[in-house]
C-alpha cells in the first residue's frame, strides 16, 4: 500500500522538526533526548493482509481488492441498520507525543478519528465526492499513554465507502508497524489465456509484496495493473505477439518475468459489434458501472451463467437523444483498453455483452426525428468503439413511443442482424399493449430480442386474468407474464426479471425455487400457483436480475440457482 520510502519520511519529518522546535509539539522524550525518525505505527495500514490487526463492528469490514488506491486491496466498510461500519485499530504509541493521523477513502460521509488520546479525542470527515481523497489530522497522547483507537466509519443509511493507506505517523510506540517496501520478486507462471482476433487474455502468480504489475508487449510496456491477469487489446488479426510481466511498489520495480508468445486469431474489423447468437433460452444479468456497496466486479468475473451482460448505464449528454459511456474508475479498470478486453473475451466465450440505456437515475429523451437520429449514430458509435453487441432499454422516466421506434429502427440498419435488443420495462409499463412501451416492443418485434420485465418494485398488480396478485408470488410473475405472451410477443421474446438478493431492490426479491416454478408453469405447465396459464410457451427466452453484483454478493446464489434451470427449459 502507501508504504512511503525513508527519503519521503525524513522529508516530512524535517518539516515537523522544525514546527517542533519553535513551537514545542513534543517530539522529544521526557529528559529531553531527540527520539528516531517517525514511524507509521499503524499494523496492515493497507488491508494487504485482510482485516489483521483491524476490528470492524457488526462484520461490516472487508478486504477488497477493487476499488484500490495503491497495492492489491482496500477495506471496504458497509453501514447497515443501526451499524456504521466502524473499522478500528489500537495503535502503540510514545506518551507525550504528536501523530499525524491520515488515511484515503472513498464515498460519501467517512470519517476517520483517534479516542482514547489521553488529551483531546479527533475526527474529520468527508462528505464524498468522486475517486479517493485523503482525510487527515493530528492528535497529542497525555502524558502516561501508550495506545490510541484510530477508527473510520460511514453513517447510517449511506452506501459503503472505502479506505485504504491509513498511517499513524510520529514517534515509534514499539508496537510494530508496516515496513519499508522491498521490491518485489519476478512474477512467475505467465501464460496467455483466451485469444481474439485484437486481444491477448493473460495470467500470472502473484508476487510478494507487489502493489501493481506492469505488462510489455515486445518489451514496451502497454498496460498496468494492481490484479493478476490483464487484456492486451488493440493487436492486429493473425499476428504473433511476446508479453512479459513485472511487479512493481515503493520501492521499485522487479526484473520481466520470462516471456510468453501468443498469436492473434484471423477475423475482421475488431470493432465489429457482431457476436454470438443469443441461446434459445438465456440468462440475461446487468452488470454495474459503479459501486452502490455490491460485490465490485470486472466483466471477467461475471458468472458464466449469464448469456447476456447488460453493462449499466450509458449516460445522456446535452443533445437530445445522443449517449456516451464513462467508465467509472471505481469499478477498477486501469484503462479502457482492459475494459474492451473483457467484452472481447466475454464475446469469444460465446456472451453478448450490450450497454443499457436507462437505469431509475438516467434518462435519455427520445421525442424527435433529430433526437431519434442521434440516439441511433451515438448508440452504434458506442456499440463499435467498445464492440458492445446490442442496446437495452431501461428508460424509465417515460417513452415516446413513435420517436424510440425510429431509432431502434435507424439503430437496426447501421448495425444489421446481429443487432442485440433488449428491453426491461416496469410492470406498469406492460400492463396493457397501449402502453407507450409495450406498443414500442409490438413496432420493433422483428429485430426484438426480449423483454425483461421488472417484476419488483411495484406492489399487487393484474395479471391476463384480470384478478389482482401479490408481488413475490407464482402467479404474480406466471400472470402478468401472460399479459405479454398472449399480447402479441413472441414466447421468446419474454423473459423473467427478479432481483438477485433482497438488497438489490426495494422490494419484490423472491426465493430463486419460485422463479423455477414460474419458469416450468409457463413452459411446462407444472409446479403452477392458483394461476394457470391458457396455454404453455416452451419457447420463453428465461429470466434476467439485477444484478451481477447483487448476486455476487450472496455467493452467486442466483445464477447459480436460476442459470443451470434456464439452460435446461424445454
Amino acid at each position: 500500500m502507501d508504504r512511503t520510502t525513508r527519503r519521503r519520511r525524513r522529508g516530512w519529518l524535517g518539516g515537523v522538526l522544525a514546527l517542533a522546535m519553535g513551537a514545542g509539539l513534543g517530539l522529544t522524550g521526557g529528559a529531553g533526548t531527540a527520539l528516531a525518525a517517525d514511524v507509521n505505527n499503524a499494523r496492515n495500514a493497507g488491508f494487504e493482509s485482510g482485516l489483521t490487526a483491524w476490528t470492524c463492528s457488526a462484520g461490516s469490514g472487508a478486504a477488497v481488492s477493487s476499488p484500490v488506491r495503491t497495492g492489491a486491496a482496500a477495506l471496504r466498510g458497509t453501514p447497515s441498520g443501526q451499524d456504521n461500519a466502524r473499522c478500528s485499530q489500537t495503535v502503540s504509541v510514545r506518551p507525550g507525543s504528536t501523530y499525524r493521523l491520515s488515511a484515503w477513502v472513498q464515498g460519501s460521509y467517512v470519517y476517520l478519528g483517534a479516542s482514547g488520546t489521553g488529551t483531546t479525542d479527533v475526527s474529520t470527515w468527508t462528505p464524498g465526492g468522486s475517486g479517493w481523497s485523503q482525510l487527515s489530522t493530528a492528535f497529542t497522547t497525555g502524558p502516561g499513554t501508550t495506545s490510541v483507537t484510530v477508527y473510520t466509519h460511514g453513517w447510517y443509511g449511506q452506501p459503503a465507502y472505502h479506505a485504504d493507506d491509513v498511517s499513524v505517523f510520529g514517534p515509534d510506540g514499539g508496537g510494530g508497524g508496516d515496513p519499508d517496501p522491498v521490491v518485489p520478486p519476478v512474477p512467475a507462471g505467465l501464460a496467455a489465456g483466451a485469444v481474439t482476433s485484437s486481444s491477448v487474455a493473460l495470467d500470472w502468480s502473484a508476487s510478494s509484496g507487489a502493489a501493481s504489475y506492469h505488462v510489455y508487449r515486445d518489451g514496451t510496456r502497454v498496460q498496468s495493473v494492481t490484479g493478476t491477469s490483464a487484456t492486451v487489446t488493440g493487436l492486429a488479426a493473425s499476428t504473433s505477439y511476446r508479453f512479459q510481466v513485472s511487479a512493481a511498489n515503493a520501492a521499485g520495480e522487479s526484473a520481466k518475468s520470462a516471456a510468453v508468445t501468443a498469436t492473434t486469431s484471423g477475423g475482421g474489423d475488431p470493432g465489429d459489434p457482431g457476436g454470438p447468437s443469443v441461446p434459445r433460452h438465456a440468462l440475461t444479468g446487468y452488470w454495474q458501472n459503479f459501486d452502490n456497496g455490491a460485490t465490485v466486479q470486472k466483466l471477467r468475473d461475471v458468472s458464466p451463467q449469464y448469456d447476456i451482460i447488460a453493462v449499466s448505464f450509458a449516460d445522456s449528454t446535452a443533445t437530445a437523444g445522443e449517449i456516451v459511456f464513462n467508465l467509472d474508475p471505481a469499478v477498477g479498470y486501469g484503462s479502457v483498453d482492459e475494459f474492451k478486453g473483457d467484452i472481447a473475451a466475454k464475446k469469444s466465450a460465446g456472451k453478448s455483452v450490450i450497454l443499457s440505456v436507462g437505469g431509475e437515475r438516467g434518462n435519455v429523451v427520445i421525442n424527435s426525428d433529430a433526437s431519434a437520429t442521434a440516439f441511433a449514430d451515438s448508440a452504434y458509435a458506442l456499440m463499435r468503439s467498445y464492440g458492445f453487441n446490442g442496446i437495452d432499454i431501461d428508460l424509465e422516466h417515460g417513452i415516446n413511443a413513435t420517436y424510440l421506434t425510429k431509432a431502434l429502427r435507424q439503430l437496426s440498419q447501421r448495425a444489421g442482424s446481429s443487432l442485440v435488443l433488449t428491453m426491461a420495462p416496469q410492470t406498469i409499463d406492460m400492463q396493457s399493449t397501449g402502453t407507450e412501451y409495450f406498443r414500442t416492443a409490438l413496432a420493433v418485434k422483428d429485430i426484438l430480442t426480449v423483454v425483461n420485465m421488472q417484476y419488483y418494485n411495484s406492489g399487487s398488480m393484474l395479471g391476463c386474468d384480470q384478478k389482482v396478485h401479490s408481488q413475490g408470488t407464482v402467479d404474480f410473475i406466471t400472470a402478468l407474464a401472460c399479459i405479454q405472451l398472449e399480447g402479441g410477443l413472441d414466447a421468446s421474446q419474454v423473459g423473467i426479471g427478479v432481483p438477485a438478493s433482497p438488497r438489490a431492490a426495494g422490494s419484490g426479491y423472491v426465493d430463486p425455487q419460485i422463479v423455477r416454478n414460474a419458469l416450468d408453469c409457463l413452459t411446462r405447465g407444472t409446479h403452477c400457483g392458483s394461476f394457470k396459464p391458457p396455454r404453455t410457451y416452451p419457447a420463453l427466452r428465461g429470466a434476467m436480475t439485477w444484478s451481477t453484483n447483487w448476486d455476487a454478493t450472496a455467493g452467486s446464489t442466483w445464477s447459480n440457482a436460476v442459470g443451470p434451470h434456464v439452460h435446461g427449459l424445454p
